[in-house]
């Protein structure tokens, strides 16, 4: 283990235990060879949260450590149906109410972005931030023309701390994949690769004004979904600038229904935004906590939503979106036949999965939930029982899928705190059907086969060409056919490794017995000299004969 990632789980313990959450630090194994050290250190005696409640103690512990672990405490606050009441409200305020940075780094950070000075950038510039989250603040500004625009600006030294983070994290994984049974299965590593992808676009607010710039297409004219506008010539990799948006934040119910705003509607429109931006534009917002979603509320009995902060978006390879919307089709039908089918024809269970057991277990945990308003449904508890399926069926987790689930828990986490009595069957299957039906229409099939069109006749004309290089190098002997076969692949490196560990333990037992040699030469022991001498040669040529073996 690095030193810099040693030190880097000391200074997390250190955290948990100054907060007075010293169950984590007991639950953590990990931590147990070292742990005495973080109970001798003064500061676990002296600099606890004396008086915080159990929920601030949390938030605070969380706030100290980084944006990585303010994004799992704002991604897990949206579910009140798993945390107790207090630690919810305090982890919601990490949504928008993350400690900010002084206003005067946000002013060297513009200047230094545009190489002038604040005056020759904006008309305007309020100091005191707007929002903080746990990557960038956001500041309100005007631009010389006067339009009122918000500025979203990096963090300092945010790269280095999220490098040390997902550097711990990694170590974490390989830990988990050397040493943890369900490794194989859940496999830590190729999540936390996902994750590192997904959080070091956030650092580019470029990628992020492109993002928006894309949602803002998807959606024209659309009356459900309001993405601001980019100034594009303003934008930097650290300073983004877009047009600022009023309305109210989605989960202050009791502004909404001051304002008249039709809840139902609100919250059966967000399931709709939602297969829309998976099902139809393969694009969808995947940060979608209460903290980058307002209401405007101009026509109350229509309220449409208005997204901020677009870091982190989502796209599905075309075989995942197809598999996942026949599975939400043949999950509504109630055909659980058609579900376990799914998943094996997926990949996603293993080839020799018994279809029936597996239609029997998922039966078993989905029947009891259809028709029940979400208030009436542990999600939680319909997870678990989905997690002890997968366990039983070998079911392998999908990483490139992790995103949407993490987008899914969201939307359901908002629908709750919205409208309770949702209907998210009745409200989704509409929907699914209608784009399955557009999707394999003849239309549809027909504008594929016009946009493939060109590629099949480029394809076409260079056939000619490729057929007579063929023969002609099938003629001359030179055609040579690939194959490359991973297992063999593995299998070679295997037996590299092998040889090179009999060839150093080779190579070190030569050198014992030239030792000893020496040593019976010099003190005359002249028939022990001349036996360890014939045996290290014997070595020898035996490390050379089977290296040429193996060759």
């Amino acid at each position: 283990m690095r030193l810099r990632v040693l030190a880097r789980l000391l200074q997390i313990q250190r955290a948990l235990v100054r907060h007075g959450l010293d169950d984590f630090v007991r639950a953590t194994h990990l931590y147990r060879p070292f742990r005495f050290l973080v109970y001798l250190s003064p500061w676990t005696w002296f600099q606890r949260s004396i008086g915080a409640t159990r929920g601030e103690r949390l938030r605070l512990a969380l706030e100290e450590l980084g944006p990585i672990f303010v994004k799992f405490g704002q991604a897990v606050s949206t579910r009140r149906d798993l945390l107790p009441t207090d630690i919810a409200d305090e982890l919601a305020k990490l949504q928008d109410r993350v400690p900010p940075f002084d206003g005067s780094i946000a002013v060297a950070s513009i200047e230094k972005a545009y190489g002038l000075p604040l005056s020759g950038i904006f008309g305007s510039f309020d100091p005191v931030p707007l929002a903080a989250a746990s990557i960038a603040q956001v500041h309100v500004a005007t631009l010389q023309d006067g339009r009122e625009v918000v500025v979203k600006i990096l963090r300092p030294g945010m790269r280095e701390i999220i490098d040390l983070d997902l550097e711990v994290l990694e170590y974490l994984a390989t830990l988990a994949d050397a040493y943890w049974r369900e490794a194989r299965r859940l496999r830590p590593v190729e999540l936390v690769g996902e994750y590192r992808k997904t959080i070091l676009d956030e650092l580019d607010l470029l990628r992020e004004a492109g993002n928006a710039a894309q949602l803002k297409r998807n959606f024209a004219g659309s009356s459900l979904l309001y993405v601001p506008e980019v100034y594009w010539d303003y934008c930097r990799v650290d300073v983004m600038v877009m047009e600022r948006i009023h309305g109210v934040i989605v989960n202050d119910l009791e502004q909404l229904r001051a304002r008249g705003a039709n809840i139902r509607r609100l919250a059966e429109n967000g399931v709709e935004i939602f297969f829309t931006q998976v099902f139809r534009d393969n694009f969808f917002h995947a940060d979608m906590h209460p903290g980058n979603i307002f209401v405007q509320v101009d026509d109350p009995e229509n309220p449409r939503y208005a997204a901020v902060d677009f870091g982190i978006v989502g796209t599905l390879q075309t075989r995942d979106q197809h598999y996942l919307a026949e599975n939400f089709l043949a999950f509504f039908d109630r055909d659980y036949g058609r579900v376990a089918a799914l998943h094996v024809e997926s990949g996603w269970v293993p080839p020799g999965t018994r279809v029936d057991e597996l239609e029997s277990a998922v039966r078993t945990v989905c029947e009891p939930i259809f028709n029940k308003p979400l208030k009436e449904i542990s999600f939680a508890q319909v997870l678990l029982r989905l997690f002890e399926i997968a366990r039983r069926f070998d079911m392998q987790v999908q990483p490139q899928l992790i995103l949407l689930q993490k987008t899914l828990f969201n939307i359901e986490g908002l629908g709750r705190q919205l409208y309770p009595e949702l209907d998210l069957w009745q409200t989704a299957q509409p929907y699914l059907r209608r784009w399955m039906r557009e999707r394999m229409s003849p239309r549809a099939v027909l504008r594929c086969a016009r946009a493939q069109l060109p590629d099949f006749l480029m394809a076409l004309q260079q056939m000619p060409q490729i057929f007579q290089t063929t023969v002609r190098e099938a003629t001359e002997g030179r055609l040579k056919l690939q194959v490359q076969n991973t297992d063999a692949a593995l299998l070679r490196a295997e037996m590299r490794r092998g040889s090179s560990r009999r060839d150093a333990a080779i190579a070190a037992a030569v050198l014992w017995l030239s030792g000893l040699a020496w040593l019976a030469l010099s003190t005359k022991m002249l028939w022990l000299g001349w036996l360890q001498m014939i045996a290290a040669i014997v070595l020898y040529l035996a490390s050379r004969s089977a290296r040429l073996r193996g060759e």
